[in-house]
């Protein structure tokens, strides 16, 4: 009997085989089992390949003979197999493959599931049914293993997880937000520095002013300095009369106090006499005074913001001595029916009470014109006039000579002093009159 043989052409051989897997996995760039045919093979390791057209058998008088292509079968057998570390691309190539498959397995389930219905085969469609769960199961597994594999570690780079680029996005806003409040905190600064800058320049004409010119700017700037300590007393003497009325002063007979044997033109004349007062008591001791520190008392618009910046100052000290001179303990009792801001501003204290602050502008004016006479190198001299005393032009001004249309027509020379209201002064051959109120 002829022996049966099978050509080694009629199917693909072992090696085509082989040289198929072998390429597709390098195009996945898979690392596959390394094979080394010089080292020694595993004595439990037999190679086994389902399908075994490599081996042609063929029976001849009873008995078996295998082919030469059986030889290659037998030479893989003897190939020694390594195990190799799977990268993180090969997990990733290895589950599209097997996603691949599990598709066309559930493509094929699908299509097996409808043939059973023409002709309709209960059998048929339950395992056919069976099997397409089996398949979706498998589809939902690859997805989850495929979360786990895609997900990025640490140290390298890879995609990039929600919960990172939104921690990533919570970071860059936080970032954001300390930006814009740095920002405002710059402008803010910039605000104050363009502030300070308008002070300083405000600080510097101030001094230039002073400075203008020597001896030719400083009569002019004195001169503004006592017609606002003019003002200030004039000022002050309005809430201090409207407090003597409230109390039930007699106002005459605090005016014949002041001045007696005075004949006033006019009623209204007689506050004359409280500034008369106000200033004999502010400039009282002008000639010991030497204060310090006028440009940092300048530089304060509300001269109570002065005290508080500087309460240990020789303006301080002032103010409070000169509050117990002007404010005698009988008016602060009758004002304000005790002595607590009295004694107040003797612990040192300065009260925000309307008065006190009425004085304390006051005093500024009648301080800052003192210190100006003291730091002048030509050392202002201060003057008074006696009651009595014959109108003078080069020495006097009559502080009622605006309201008063008959003193204009009047020769001067018919009147006299009655109360000296401001001293004057002399700065050199400069003469800041005295303010005088003049009666026949």
């Amino acid at each position: 009997m002829d022996s049966v043989k099978t050509s080694s052409s009629s199917k693909p051989s072992s090696n085509n085989i082989s040289d198929i897997v072998y390429r597709f996995a390098k195009v996945c760039r898979l690392r596959s089992v390394g094979v080394f045919p010089n080292e020694n093979p595993n004595p439990n390791h037999h190679h086994h390949n389902n399908n075994t057209t490599n081996s042609i058998i063929s029976k001849k008088n009873g008995s078996t003979e295998v082919n030469s292509d059986s030889t290659e079968s037998i030479e893989y057998s003897d190939l020694k197999i390594h195990p190799v570390i799977e990268t993180h691309e090969d997990v990733a190539a290895i589950a599209i493959l097997k996603l691949f498959d599990t598709i066309s397995a559930l493509k094929l389930a699908y299509i097996q599931l409808q043939e059973a219905h023409i002709p309709y085969d209960t059998d048929k469609i339950q395992v056919a049914d069976d099997q397409i769960v089996s398949e979706l199961k498998t589809l939902s597994d690859i997805k989850r293993s495929f979360k786990h594999i895609s997900k990025p570690k640490s140290g390298r780079s890879g995609p990039i997880s929600y919960q990172e680029l939104r921690d990533h996005e919570l970071r860059s806003e936080k970032m954001k937000s300390e930006v814009l409040s740095k920002d405002a905190e710059i402008l803010k600064l910039k605000q104050e520095v363009k502030e300070l800058d308008v002070k300083n320049q405000e600080l510097d004409l101030m001094i230039r002013q002073r400075t203008l010119d020597g001896k030719k700017s400083l009569p002019k700037s004195f001169a503004h300095a006592f017609k606002s300590a003019t003002k200030s007393v004039h000022d002050f003497a309005k809430p201090l009369i409207s407090l003597m009325k409230a109390s039930g002063w007699d106002l005459d007979l605090a005016v014949n106090s002041i001045q007696d044997s005075v004949e006033y033109s006019k009623r209204s004349h007689k506050k004359y006499a409280f500034e008369a007062y106000l200033s004999r008591r502010m400039f009282h001791g002008f000639s010991s005074l030497t204060p310090h520190s006028l440009d940092d008392i300048l530089r304060f618009k509300d001269s109570f913001d002065a005290l508080v910046e500087y309460p240990n100052s020789e303006f301080a000290k002032f103010c409070i001595s000169k509050y117990l001179l002007v404010v005698h303990p009988r008016m602060e009792s009758t004002f304000f029916g005790n002595l607590d801001q009295r004694a107040f501003v003797l612990s040192g204290g300065h009260p925000r009470t309307p008065l006190y602050q009425a004085f304390v502008k006051m005093a500024k004016s009648i301080w800052v014109l003192q210190a100006m006479a003291a730091s002048n190198d030509s050392k202002a001299e201060i003057f008074a006039v006696r009651r009595g005393a014959e109108f003078s032009e080069v020495y006097m001004e009559d502080v009622v000579e605006e309201e008063d249309d008959t003193l204009q027509t009047n020769p001067k020379s018919r009147f006299k002093v009655g109360i000296l209201v401001m001293p004057g002064f002399k700065l050199g051959q400069t003469v800041i009159k005295s303010r005088v109120y003049l009666t026949s």
